[in-house]
Parts: structure tokens; C-alpha cells; sequence
């Protein structure tokens, strides 16, 4: 079994410079920054044939219920990478190194009337018998937040 969500940012801004912003190393550090992470490592760069986007973040596990944290410790480790056919289309991996757990899925760029809105739907899966589905809707909850947050860092990024 495995949990799907799906998310959506909205910026007030061309598809072109949404599209920039997320290739942007200094824009994914601000991200991580505004998410809380304890040490961050961006990379961007040529990637297939396309571009590839890897943020590798640790964040503290303070917070999480007892359950779940037993698995994780006091940090948790989550390299996404985001594979980028062009600006408009990314298939996304999350993976938490030594945990069995992880994440997949896309992003999309669509633009409308002057708005870009960045489409993430991702399935995640805990192989964790009895508390995985738990688990996994505690990613789900955890991973909107961050988008929450990437939204936001992104709207105050775009508007200068």
C-alpha cells in the first residue's frame, strides 16, 4: 500500500521565471533555511537530457511522535532529486538513506492568465509492517508543510 498526495504552489508569475527560480541554488538553500533544515547541500546542473536538481537536507526529528522518531533517530536525512525534461516537467525522488522509506513522483509547470501554478503529486511507501501506513501519513502531512513553505519562500522570491 501506499499513500499519494497531491499539492499545489500558485506564484503570480510567468511560467519562465517559476521555472528559473526552481533551478536556482540560492532559491532551494532559502527553502531549506525557511523549512528548518540543520545542514543543506544543493546542486544543479546538467542532467540526461534535461536539467537535475539534488537537495540533500537534514532536518531535526523533534516534533514527530514516538513512533515514528524511534525509526528515524534525532535526524533525518532526505536527498530529492528532481530530473527536469524541460521547465515545464520533472519526475521527483525522495530518499530518506537507510530507512525504509521513500517517495516518487512529478512536478508540473502550467501556466494560466499570468499565474504558474507547480503541480506536486508524489506516492510514498514505509515497508514497515503495522505502523507503515501511519508512517507514511506523517510524510504526507510533513511534505505539505514543506511545499507550504517552499510557496511561500517562492511568492516573496518572485516578487523581488
Amino acid at each position: 500500500m501506499a499513500t499519494k498526495l497531491t499539492y499545489e504552489l500558485t506564484y503570480q508569475a510567468p511560467l519562465t521565471d517559476v521555472g528559473e527560480m526552481l533551478m536556482e541554488p540560492s532559491f532551494r538553500e532559502a527553502v531549506c533555511a525557511a523549512q528548518g533544515a540543520l545542514r543543506t547541500d544543493v546542486s544543479v546542473g546538467p542532467g540526461g537530457s534535461g536539467m537535475k536538481v539534488v537537495v540533500d537536507q537534514v532536518q531535526a526529528s523533534a516534533g514527530m511522535p514516538g513512533f515514528a522518531k524511534k525509526f528515524v533517530g534525532d535526524e533525518i536525512n532526505l536527498i530529492q532529486t528532481e530530473l527536469w525534461s524541460d521547465l515545464e516537467n520533472a519526475e521527483v525522488e525522495v530518499e530518506i538513506p537507510g530507512k525504509p522509506g521513500q517517495m516518487a513522483g512529478t512536478i508540473t509547470l502550467h501556466e494560466a492568465d499570468g499565474t504558474t501554478t507547480e503541480t506536486v503529486s508524489m506516492e510514498i511507501k514505509v515497508g514497515i509492517p503495522l505502523v507503515g501506513g501511519k508512517i507514511e501519513g506523517l510524510i504526507a502531512d510533513l511534505l505539505r508543510k514543506a511545499l507550504q513553505k517552499e510557496n511561500e519562500v517562492g511568492r516573496t522570491h518572485l516578487a523581488g
